[in-house]
């Protein structure tokens, strides 16, 4: 039992900030974003990405649209300059994107990050120690003055070491770590020291960065802080102030709304919240609250499933079912009343008017969702009885996903048929839309295949009837036996993900294997399924079976 916490707390101090205006104010356009799922969020994992899973998070954060990109600590991990040399020696870095690079205020620290990122058009250099009391009293035993002092000799040292590279943009950033937990009048001394050392102006730009290094006040007391240093930062036209909220009180959002309302013109994040202890501000989560209030965001969310798809094969971390805007159950509901008014706000909407269905702040469509599975049954009676039903009679077990997509079908029948569904004709409805398409419809009847080796890793030779009889034989080759088949058909299929299941035990049983796709196109994902003794023919039944299920529904 939690006992009274009043002698072992405190509340935060609040501000003296009587006038302050940002309570007022409202939002009228998006941050700067800074992606920082390189660095903050590549530390936070149980595991650390390794080059080729960087590089990839690397390429898709560009994709959707960050024009400034944390890619590392260069002086402290091997990995990171070596990531950070590829993409700078292989001009891999779009010229509208910016990287940036953080060190601490070490001499050695600082010339081996010059030494990273020397050659680079443009490039942020993210300097950072820590100013609360608890920091300087504990950690460091530094004194203000020590602590002004050491920035400016380091900020002076960085002047010196660029100077030597006038072939690159250097870009100054500085952070008073821990900014939401010091006195107001030490940071702000601080940060104007580095912005007079540095000498901050229209051909020297400079970020002054405020984190919320660990969140220990509500959101305003934060927006207050933010507003109080925008008043007195020394050259404020020539400093882009920005924020880095974390979210161990579970505001971190809320923290940033509110600091870009106080002043904030930038702010730094993860995707979907990764980070230290409770994760970084949630950069999806904001950027599309932006959105559903008419702001556009700057970020290409259009596909949010198949980001997700890349962030959670990068960083090993499932992204939660109820995960604002991409969890897989956000647009789902099972109870009967916001079903009725969900379906009732389908009805009334007009296309080119203003969204306005109840229980749905953001139409799914605009971020690549369908409208399938949002009014469903609850786990009683629809997805939850279904899959249970499903597996433990015919040994079948969905991924969640598919759940989703199958109990949308079971629903629809069920709802004609006015009664309840045996366990025998939810397998007969299962069949009939992931089994049947390989077997007698459309123009992917599967006869046989053949598969060798390949230059590309596998390639395959595979014979196919349509429904009239006519076969033909068509080849491909890929990196396994779904690449191969994708690259055969000749589809724009994308392979969102792919697992196998057996059924039943011992040698003969058969193999299953399920696949996501995805077309361009065609809002939303689906699945296939291929069922056979041998997995590798399991598997490219169970391309044919999402090719056949995409052919169906554009024809």
């Amino acid at each position: 039992m939690l006992t009274d916490p009043s002698h072992k707390y405190r509340a935060a101090t609040p501000v003296a900030l009587p006038d302050r205006q940002w309570p007022s104010r409202t939002m009228t356009r998006a941050p700067v974003w800074l992606s920082t799922d390189l660095r903050d969020g590549n530390q936070a994992l149980f595991e650390p990405m390794n080059r080729e899973r960087k590089l990839r998070l690397f390429h898709e954060l560009v994709r959707i649209g960050f024009k400034e990109i944390e890619v590392g600590f260069p002086a402290a991990s091997r990995t990171d300059f070596d990531i950070v040399r590829q993409l700078i020696d292989e001009q891999q870095i779009p010229a509208d994107v910016t990287p940036m690079v953080m060190t601490q205020l070490r001499e050695d620290l600082i010339s081996e990050t010059v030494r990273a990122v020397a050659g680079a058009r443009q490039v942020i250099v993210h300097f950072y120690n820590a100013v609360a009391p608890a920091w300087r009293e504990i950690v460091f035993g530094m004194s203000v003055p020590q602590i002004i002092e050491m920035v400016e000799y380091h900020v002076a040292l960085f002047k010196r070491l660029t100077a030597a590279h006038p072939e690159t943009e250097w870009i100054l950033q500085y952070s008073p770590e821990t900014f939401c937990m010091a006195e107001l009048e030490v940071s702000l001394a601080v940060c104007n020291a580095a912005i007079r050392t540095w000498d901050a102006g229209p051909q020297r730009r400079m970020i002054i960065n405020l984190p919320t290094t660990v969140e220990m006040s509500t959101p305003n007391v934060f927006a207050d802080q933010i507003e109080w240093m925008d008043r007195r930062l020394e050259r404020r036209e020539h400093i882009t102030l920005s924020v880095h909220p974390h979210n161990d009180r579970g505001t971190g959002v809320a923290c940033a709304e509110q600091a870009i309302l106080a002043g904030a013109q930038r702010v730094e994040g993860c995707l979907f919240g990764n980070g230290e202890r409770s994760g970084n501000v949630d950069v999806v989560t904001l950027a599309l609250n932006l959105y559903t209030q008419g702001i556009a965001p700057g970020l290409d969310f259009s596909d949010i499933a198949a980001l997700a798809r890349v962030a959670e094969a990068c960083t090993a971390l499932p992204i939660h079912p109820r995960h604002p805007y991409v969890g897989d159950l956000v647009f789902t509901a099972f109870s009967g009343s916001h079903q009725d008014a969900i379906a009732k706000g389908f009805a009334a909407q007009q296309a080119d008017a203003p969204w306005r269905v109840p229980y749905l702040p953001i139409d799914p469509q605009d971020i690549g969702r369908t409208y399938d599975s949002i009014v469903r049954v609850n786990s009683q009676s629809g997805k939850g009885g279904i899959a249970f039903v499903l597996q433990r009679d015919s040994g079948i077990r969905m991924p969640r996903r598919m759940q989703v997509e199958f109990s949308a079908i079971v629903q629809a029948l069920a709802d004609t048929s006015e009664t309840e569904l045996s366990s025998a004709q939810i397998w007969a409805i299962f069949e009939q839309t992931y089994l049947a398409p390989t077997q007698v419809r459309s123009s992917f009847i599967y006869r046989n295949h053949r598969l060798f080796e390949h230059l590309d890793g596998q390639g395959i030779a595979l014979e196919l009837a349509d429904s009239d009889g006519a076969v033909r034989t068509i080849a491909g080759s890929g990196n396994g036996p779904i690449a191969a088949t994708v690259a055969a058909l000749g589809l724009p299929l994308r392979i969102d993900s792919f697992e196998e299941r057996s059924l039943g035990a011992g040698s003969e049983a058969a193999a299953v294997a399920i696949v996501e796709a995805a077309m361009p196109g065609v809002p939303g994902s689906r699945f296939g399924v291929g069922r056979h003794p041998n997995i590798a023919t399991a598997s490219v039944l169970a391309v044919l079976s999402v090719a056949a299920r995409f052919a169906d529904a554009t024809d």
